[in-house]
């Protein structure tokens, strides 16, 4: 009986100690997330930003919404991480950006990102909800653009559904209103440095939304440039920008005169499967005779395009391209 009695007092010490271990557990989580939540939140008022208008989700409500980051809700994974699917408890649809960091240059890319996106509020760039800063590697939550990207449509899976000119001309000129407002609106402006078709996301109505300022730089208002590491996409790349690490506003105006290039063409921006001196979007288009344009439009095109507006489309593109 006394041996009896023994073996219940151990196990509710046990029991007790667990629970108890439990509590200090959760507690200590507790107290962590809010110390990591007001590291966020003064690193983001040291950079001029604000995550106040950013909601703070929890991780149980992100791992819900993504069944558990299942590998079927992944939309997308490349250098910078990966995106999911998810669905809030609200129905809200949203996709979750998990970023791969393992240096401190990523984790201010991270904060250089929710920075930036926090100021900006304009209809032709990806709308950030919030943030989650319970995990290691901090989680971002944005509105959810079910399009797929302007490269997908013009050179990868959505090719099916052919862009028409008309709606070329709305996405160029959409993406260009995006950039102007980055440019001049803000304050301090913002240089978005990596504009490329694979960071311009359509919409349901094939809306352009300009997308991915994880390397984005806001310019100081004393200054009209900046040195800085050279960072972007090759075949996107201003020449310049990569010879003086001088970073200026026209270095995404040369991004965005791929772009167009990539519109009239429908070729993509490098494209190794051609002779060596055309591969090369951007200088190809550059220093080619605009009499010779329409030998290399996109057939989708070419009926239904006046030719004033394609030759004037091209004098764009290259006068960005400059």
């Amino acid at each position: 009986m006394e041996m009896r009695s023994v073996e219940i007092l151990n196990v509710s010490i046990l029991a007790l100690f667990l629970a108890s271990f439990n509590a200090y557990c959760g507690l200590k989580k507790r107290k962590l997330n809010k110390l990591k939540e007001q590291f966020f939140q003064q690193f983001f008022a040291e950079e001029k930003g604000s995550i106040e208008t950013a909601k703070i989700f929890s991780i149980e409500e992100l791992k819900k919404a993504t069944n558990n980051f299942d590998e079927g809700k992944i939309l997308g994974r490349g250098g910078y991480g990966i995106v999911y699917k998810g669905l809030l408890q609200d129905n809200t649809t949203v996709a979750i950006k998990k970023s791969k960091i393992s240096d401190r240059s990523q984790i201010e890319q991270f904060i250089n990102e929710v920075v930036i996106l926090t100021q900006i509020n304009h209809t032709n760039v990806v709308k950030l909800l919030g943030c989650c800063l319970e995990t290691q590697v901090p989680l971002l939550v944005y509105e959810f653009i079910q399009g797929g990207t302007l490269d997908d449509h013009l050179h990868g899976q959505n090719q099916s559904l052919k862009l028409n000119w008309k709606t070329r001309l709305r996405i160029a000129a959409e993406t260009a209103g995006a950039l102007a407002y980055l440019h001049s609106a803000t304050c301090p402006p913002i240089i978005h440095r990596d504009v490329k078709t694979t960071n311009i996301l359509l919409d349901h109505n094939l809306k352009a939304k300009v997308s991915d300022f994880g390397a984005s730089k806001i310019v100081p208002l004393d200054k009209t440039e900046l040195s800085t590491m050279v960072q972007g996409t090759v075949g996107y790349l201003d020449p310049e920008y990569f010879h003086t690490s001088h970073l200026t506003e026209k270095s995404d105006v040369y991004s965005f005169g791929v772009v167009l290039a990539e519109l009239l063409t429908g070729r993509k921006a490098l494209c190794f499967e051609l002779p060596e001196e055309d591969r090369n979007l951007a200088m190809y288009i550059s220093s080619m005779n605009m009499n010779l344009l329409l030998h290399i439009l996109d057939g989708a095109i070419i009926d239904e395009a006046k030719l004033e507006q394609l030759m004037e489309f091209g004098n764009i593109a290259k006068r960005c391209l400059e």
